[in-house]
């Protein structure tokens, strides 16, 4: 795994190219920020994401500009672009919104859902939960939003499902500060068995609230992390 400018590994696998580089290096990225491979405040370069990637700089370059038009990312400078940590107000507003959105995606999947649904709802969670267990909280970030995406894709809404991704993408480096505290409590973990519980019985109130809950848990436990660094700082 190649390293970013602090000497810490990328995480980013690399590409496969027979596919588009650039459209490839962009979505390559923009999974690795939204799944929170990143922590806020990490700096990266276009050199850096390129090894990461094993392209060249100029699809790098694209993919990283894309991002920061989409405000994952965050130029600082001249060959500097930051991963950026939401202020308190900021994630108090996209909260907000997350919730309204996502609680809607939430409410309508239960028109679409199936058995196999269920079962790959309940199979991420499992190892979810084992990953929570073993400190593996990458891979928690990762889970979690599969499991998130796999009931908002059952909406059958695709823009809907676009601006929640749009979203995720400015949310999902500040996800890294809920663990290890987060994992203790595994309030997650049962919202996501509240939701499970709904769509088994295709009730859409109850998945609305399972994920509507879900965000809010998660929004308290930032905002006591965030307010007890400023308590510090």
């Amino acid at each position: 795994m190649d390293r970013s400018e602090d000497g810490r590994p990328t995480p980013i696998e690399p590409l496969n190219r027979q596919s588009s580089l650039g459209e490839r290096a962009y979505e390559r990225l923009r999974e690795s920020v939204v799944g929170g491979q990143f922590q806020p405040g990490v700096k990266l370069t276009v050199r850096s994401v390129a090894e990461a990637l094993g392209v060249s700089t100029t699809p790098a370059r694209d993919a990283i500009n894309r991002l920061i038009a989409d405000g994952a990312l965050i130029n600082r400078g001249p060959k500097t672009i930051v991963v950026p940590e939401l202020t308190f107000e900021d994630l108090a507003e996209v909260t907000k919104i997350r919730a309204s959105l996502e609680g809607l995606a939430a409410f309508e999947s239960v028109r679409h859902v199936d058995s196999a649904d269920v079962a790959y709802l309940e199979d991420i969670q499992k190892q979810l939960n084992s990953a929570l267990d073993d400190g593996r909280y990458s891979d928690v970030l990762a889970l979690n939003r599969a499991f998130h995406f796999r009931i908002y894709d059952l909406s059958k809404m695709p823009h809907l499902v676009a601006i929640i991704e749009s979203l995720w993408i400015r949310v999902g480096p500040t996800l890294n500060k809920l663990y290890p505290e987060f994992a203790v409590s595994k309030r997650g973990v049962a919202n996501h068995q509240w939701a499970i519980r709904g769509l088994q019985d295709r009730d859409g109130l109850t998945v609305r609230a399972a994920i509507e809950n879900d965000l809010r848990d998660g929004y308290r436990r930032l905002s006591a992390i965030s307010s007890r660094e400023d308590d510090q700082s």
